[in-house]
């Protein structure tokens, strides 16, 4: 566990570490590169820093939190790789679902993926084992989202995020590379004015983050483009939080800069109740 300079997180736990390129948006990968600074050390592989690496001697670590945080779950990998097992992943929620029985505050989990198909055939399988009848009563402080980075991401992983139960969805576009609509949906977009009436992206969220690309060799992204997404969100009262700008000439994290419409940084007040 460590604090972190993530500004929609106080902290991280990565009780797993590594992944492998699964879209575009990996292209520039931060946790990559920074595991290549960390090679050797912090349980990082000499040989392949980034390599899936298990780390069980880190699951214990919620159980030593006294105050409430709200935490980044595997903020340097992806728990739901497909060499993450079955077993671990059972290991990482219970430990989740159990380091809150001694809090009265409770920690907030926020699990980010790009494998939402992992993920929902773990949660439906487990809370079958369990025999939960309803999942986020269960598991009110684990918030489940995937991260996307254009329209094919969002239209590939966001319906998969909507078939599994979680006491709140939320979904992180960074990095943004491309303009998204969340109305969307398989037959038509509500906003182009082609809608069916069916369930679209955005019903089943209660979170959007925002971000631009950073590092080397970052990809643009249009200040119109977030303030779309943003105005979606307001118009179906979800908080968003935007993390960084893309000013052309730099990537700006002082809100002051930035156009009036993306200084928002918010943090959802409720959970939603999806059975």
């Amino acid at each position: 566990m460590s604090k972190t300079k993530i500004q929609w997180a106080s902290d991280t736990w990565s009780p797993v570490t590594g992944c492998t390129p699964i879209s575009c948006g990996c292209a520039n990968c931060y946790a990559r590169r920074m595991a290549q600074r960390l090679r050797g050390r912090f349980g990082y592989p000499q040989d392949e820093p980034f390599r899936v690496t298990l780390h069980h001697d880190r699951l214990w670590e919620p159980f030593r939190w006294k105050k409430a945080r709200r935490v980044f779950v595997c903020s340097m990998g992806d728990l739901f790789h497909e060499d993450v097992t079955w077993q671990f992943h059972r290991a990482v929620f219970s430990h989740m679902h159990h380091a809150n029985y001694r809090n009265p505050d409770p920690h907030i989990f926020m699990v980010l993926t790009k494998r939402p198909e992992r993920m929902r055939d773990f949660i439906l399988k487990y809370k079958e084992w369990l025999g939960f009848n309803t999942w986020e009563r269960e598991y009110p402080n684990v918030w489940l989202g995937v991260s996307v980075e254009n329209q094919a991401a969002a239209d590939k992983r966001i319906p998969v995020l909507m078939d599994i139960p979680a006491s709140l969805r939320f979904v992180s576009i960074e990095p943004m590379i491309g303009p998204i609509d969340l109305w969307g949906n398989a037959s038509g977009s509500m906003r182009s004015g082609n809608w069916d009436g069916g369930l679209t992206y955005i019903e089943g969220l209660g979170w959007i983050i925002l971000g631009c690309e950073t590092g080397p060799g970052r990809r643009t992204c249009k200040n119109e483009w977030m303030i779309d997404v943003t105005e979606q969100g307001r118009a179906k009262g979800i908080p968003c939080f935007v993390k960084q700008v893309d000013l052309g000439n730099k990537v700006s994290h002082e809100m002051s800069e930035w156009p009036e419409e993306l200084r928002v940084s918010e943090w959802p007040e409720r959970r939603t109740q999806c059975t």
